[in-house]
């Protein structure tokens, strides 16, 4: 993946959770416009595979890593490794993800520690060990891959709209100290994306997710467009966007109510 050192240095993003979904589809966008990439997710068939399609149709180098980004050693053993490698990452993609459905007196523990590393915790030391790197060179990219569930808190669905207003919150902090560096941070948030997301958390039969979903396809344009134009929060969808901004105006109780009902499952 190293270029020459007399042709232009091709840029190079790490996409996490890219095996699947939105992470997929983003991999394929940055792919076709030319740009190298390290893939990285628990599922390493799928990601030999995507890896064989990109660089079959769009010539770019791609690195794939397998790993597990709920443990909390991982992001560093992730750094460390592209370090050895001598690989410097320009665009950094906070995507991985899953969700915990359900009432929070009876979901488990464990799995809901899980979700907050992986959308909490692992993008924050992520975003703390590449961006020094990106500060040096005076060019960088970061995305962050929150939801309209971090405007508001989501019964059945707490600690993931938790960790995803936290997401939200410190990346646009931190968007807001890197202001003239050349390192951006942009937080894209989409509402209920067809995808695996949904199947996986055993949400398919809910409201939400019976109303007309985003494409993965859809959301990934929408988030790289939110890149290249270096926006601090974009949310995909117009009624997604309608309903972020009604949340300014609607009394809290209300939003409680209207979340936990498009959270429910169907009768």
């Amino acid at each position: 993946m190293k270029p020459d050192s007399e042709a232009p240095k091709r840029k190079t993003a790490l996409i996490t959770g890219a095996s699947s979904g939105i992470g997929a589809e983003l991999s394929r966008l940055l792919a076709a416009d030319g740009i190298d990439l390290v893939l990285v997710a628990r599922d390493k068939e799928r990601l030999l595979r995507l890896a064989d399609e990109l660089r079959t149709q769009y010539g770019v180098a791609v690195i794939i890593v397998a790993k597990d980004l709920t443990r909390i050693e991982s992001a560093e053993d992730l750094f460390n490794e592209l370090q050895s490698m001598g690989l410097s990452v320009d665009i950094l993609v906070n995507n991985a993800g899953f969700n915990v459905y359900g009432r929070f007196a009876e979901t488990d523990l464990a799995d809901e520690l899980a979700l907050l590393q992986i959308s909490a915790v692992t993008p924050t030391q992520l975003m703390k060990l590449f961006l020094p790197n990106m500060l040096k060179k005076g060019y960088g990219r970061i995305l962050n891959i929150g939801s309209t569930g971090s405007f508001v808190p989501g019964p059945l669905n707490s600690v993931y709209c938790a960790a995803k207003a936290y997401l939200l919150s410190i990346s646009e902090a931190v968007c807001a100290e890197l202001q003239g560096s050349g390192v951006t941070v942009t937080t894209v948030c989409p509402g209920a994306t067809a995808s695996e997301f949904a199947s996986r958390a055993g949400m398919t039969d809910t409201r939400l997710f019976r109303t007309r979903a985003l494409s993965s396809r859809a959301v990934a344009r929408s988030a790289y467009r939110a890149l290249k134009k270096q926006k601090r929060i974009s949310v995909p969808g117009l009624t997604n966007r309608l309903g972020v901004s009604a949340t300014r105006f609607v009394p809290r109780r209300l939003i409680l109510k209207y979340a936990k009902f498009i959270m429910s499952r169907r009768s």
